[in-house]
């Protein structure tokens, strides 16, 4: 059984039966009253998504659900398409399955797919990938004291703020947690 207080990003929990996955969540400690969690859940099955308040204290069931590392191949019409490196099984996904996971996809990278009753439901990402910059404006060198940000386009559509110095071509480690730019890898 999982409480509140066990709440962290990508928690799989029963809510009213059916398998969430918690993909934010804030602890409030108002002044007066008690304490609660409010939380946004996307359900495992239907991918829908759920913003629910629950009171401090509250529990919920464990679902029975299965992590396999798999490898990301490719996307083509039919979906994503992931491999076990153990066995060479395949299995495609479709892009309501795999929810924001889709902006971190990139050729062969190794990723955990949750299994519910024998089904794929979730993608889990590695918390830091490295990433191409596809497309941003020219770099500036020099005022790097500022903090100043510009957008790039990541590889995989990702747009994500970066330091005004990095180009097209470098290659960026992006926080997956937090849809942000960490520090530059190497340049093009």
């Amino acid at each position: 059984m999982y409480e509140t207080a066990d709440f962290r990003k990508n928690l799989k929990i029963m809510v009213e039966g059916s398998p969430y996955v918690i993909v934010d969540f804030q602890h409030v400690k108002p002044g007066k009253g008690n304490q609660f969690s409010r939380t946004k859940l996307r359900n495992l099955l239907t991918g829908q998504n759920l913003e629910r308040t629950f009171k401090s204290g509250e529990k919920f069931e464990v679902p029975d659900v299965q992590n396999i590392e798999m490898t990301f191949l490719y996307k083509d019409d039919n979906g994503y398409n992931f491999m076990n490196q153990a066995n060479y099984e395949q299995i495609c996904m479709m892009e309501h399955e795999i929810g924001d996971a889709k902006n971190y996809l990139i050729e062969n990278l190794a990723v955990f797919i949750t299994i519910y009753n024998e089904k794929p439901v979730n993608v889990e990402v590695p918390k830091a990938i490295n990433m191409k910059v596809a497309q941003t404006e020219p770099g500036i060198k020099g005022d790097r004291v500022t903090g100043a940000t510009k957008q790039a386009t990541m590889e995989t559509g990702l747009v994500v703020n970066v330091p005004l110095h990095i180009n097209e071509g470098d290659t960026l480690r992006i926080d997956t947690t937090e849809d942000a730019y960490v520090e530059r890898v190497s340049q093009k």
